[in-house]
């Protein structure tokens, strides 16, 4: 059975970087999409950044110029570095896979238990 383990969120000032990580526990055939979602009280879960395995990335708005994906496909670990943190930043983050466990199965989404990102000075 496939899971996902985050690590990496926690406390930090306006301005300073985090630096998540999510790795794929138990056998994994392929990871088509890797991506990080997060989802701040009392909103909907949102898109931050994916990425392809071939490399190719894609970042929300609010996001782009401070964030980057990236992914280690002999390891199945993707992480999301974060710099020039603003509060609104805050929320829970998700990661996000797209692949399958086997070359049998159906492609299927797996999510991560989420990891708390809070800015506050």
């Amino acid at each position: 059975q496939v899971q996902l383990v985050e690590s990496g969120g926690g406390l930090v000032q306006p301005g300073g970087s985090l630096r998540l990580s999510c790795a794929a526990s138990g056998s994994i055939f392929s990871i088509n999409y890797m991506g990080w979602y997060r989802q701040a009280p009392g909103k909907q879960r949102e898109l931050v950044a994916g990425i392809l395995s071939g490399g190719t990335t894609n970042y929300a708005d609010s996001v782009k110029g401070r964030f980057t994906i990236s992914r280690d496909n002999a390891k199945n670990t993707v992480s999301l570095q974060m710099n020039s943190l603003k509060p609104e930043d805050t929320a829970v983050y998700f990661c996000n896979f797209i692949g399958r466990a086997t070359m049998r199965d159906p492609m299927r989404t797996y999510w991560g238990q989420g990891t708390q990102v809070t800015v506050s000075s």
